[in-house]
């Protein structure tokens, strides 16, 4: 199979190149390039590893597949003292105690990290505009966005700045990137990844997850980082996933797609056509397609934003200046409070921590808060009978193609809506990747909880299919 993690791996221990020479090659790039992707480089630390890599080579060690191989990390994670900002003038200058769970496997592996990656301010927005470091411009038309929150991982990813990335995913932050920039992304089932070190969006959904080029690669780490970790308890043990196993998709006997995604007013024509050509593909392939009933998007946007807005509201709570950030001082420590929230977050942050809090507020926790936890529950019983007919459920990433950079700002609710596709099985917790293939903007691919192995093989069946 395809990967870049082979290849490079292959060339390290040919003595082809050195991991040094490849690191500055990586750094050198990311430091030329005008897409604003970094938030800031680890270069010291790069160049510190990638010699102890060279060091091992020169005496005869072997290494392992990851070790020398260089990422990047989108800037929502700790990495112990290098700069976590997550976009925001609140955290600007914030330095990390502590390294993330995922990321410290993967060093623990001996991955690389080069940079910090440009996002959405915490993970708000679908474009990744809402970031101090300026727009993240997309890898094939500069003109238009990147997608988000984890633009910066998607198109270091797309240029070949990195290897792979490491993004996170709420509802649609890997994924929706991914198809943008026209590559993989993972959202892996909701607690296989540890989500320690990692700042919280919204704790019921976020996932850690990989962009690559491959979905070998994309199988690799996602081995890395998977397991339990005493430090999130959401977290389970998981089997490796082998190379050999999602070679085969013979189990894969039918799909199904949701008619109210096809049939929405909102869908772009030329996704929808492609969609149902893809469709006619897989058809050809003697696997059944079937039809499903599900909610319109516009319910599940509507679910989504009410939950993750209440989570973001409660866990941004703590970022008042006191502990955490840029603190501006007033008169009076309310006054401070409310001066250093205001002036440090961003429109769209400040957006939801006030819809988060006015659907937590007495007299409207009942009417919305709590009539939108019912409804994840019929979400996630719907998904469950679903999977009782299909093994596998197809659609697109989004309903239309990337708008170019300022349209977003200018209309919240459209962003909003654009998540319509991915937000679903979000609130369903449920295994869903990104391909580059079908529609101008990819194809996802979700499974039944914990089936992770089951996308990567349908995944890479439609790598020759499509």
């Amino acid at each position: 199979m395809d990967s870049q993690i082979h290849k490079i791996h292959q060339q390290l221990m040919d003595k082809d190149i050195t991991c040094t020479d490849l690191v500055q090659g990586r750094l050198d790039l990311l430091k030329q390039n005008t897409n604003n992707t970094v938030n800031s480089l680890l270069d010291i630390l790069a160049l510190d590893l990638a010699g102890k890599v060279d060091a091992k080579i020169a005496k005869g060690e072997t290494i392992g597949l990851l070790e020398g191989i260089p990422f990047g990390v989108k800037d929502v994670y700790m990495v112990q003292g290098t700069l976590t900002t997550a976009s925001s003038k609140l955290l600007k200058n914030y330095k990390s105690a502590y390294t993330a769970t995922a990321i410290q496997k993967l060093m623990d592996a001996g991955a690389i990290p080069l940079v910090k990656e440009n996002c959405d301010s915490f993970g708000h927005g679908s474009s990744s505009e809402n970031t101090i470091f300026g727009a993240v411009k997309n890898a094939i038309n500069p003109e238009l966005v990147a997608g988000g929150s984890s633009g910066g991982s998607a198109v270091n990813v797309a240029k070949d700045y990195t290897v792979f990335s490491i993004g996170g995913d709420s509802g649609g932050s890997i994924r929706q990137p991914a198809g943008y920039n026209h590559i993989y992304g993972l959202k892996p089932t909701y607690g296989r990844i540890s989500r320690y070190g990692l700042m919280g969006y919204a704790s019921s959904t976020d996932c850690v997850g990989p962009l690559a080029k491959s979905i070998e690669d994309i199988r690799i780490v996602l081995n890395v980082m998977s397991g339990k970790d005493t430090k999130d308890q959401m977290t389970y043990a998981s089997e490796t996933i082998s190379e050999k196993s999602i070679l085969n998709h013979e189990p894969i006997k039918t799909i199904g797609y949701f008619k109210s995604f096809i049939e929405n007013d909102a869908i772009d024509p030329q996704i929808k056509s492609d969609f149902l050509a893809a469709i006619e593909k897989i058809k050809a392939k003697g696997i059944a397609v079937k039809p499903l009933d599900f909610f319109d998007p516009n319910t599940l946007v509507s679910t989504y934003y009410t939950l993750t807005m209440a989570e973001t509201a409660s866990n941004l709570s703590r970022l008042d200046g006191t502990n955490y950030g840029n603190r501006i001082e007033a008169e009076t420590l309310k006054e401070t409070y409310a001066v250093t929230r205001s002036e440090n977050f961003s429109e769209e942050s400040k957006r939801r921590i006030v819809g988060g809090n006015q659907v937590l507020s007495q007299g409207f926790s009942d009417d919305i808060y709590l009539k939108a936890l019912a409804l994840r529950d019929t979400i996630s019983e719907r998904f469950e009978n679903n999977f009782n007919d299909v093994d596998i459920i197809v659609s697109p990433v989004t309903p239309n193609t990337p708008p170019k950079i300022g349209k977003s700002l200018k209309d919240p609710l459209t962003m909003y809506l654009s998540d319509g596709y991915t937000v679903g099985f979000s609130l369903g917790q449920l295994p869903t990747i990104t391909v580059p293939q079908g529609t101008e903007t990819g194809l996802q691919i979700t499974a039944a909880k914990n089936n992770d192995e089951l996308v990567l093989k349908f995944a890479n069946f439609l790598k020759d299919t499509i």
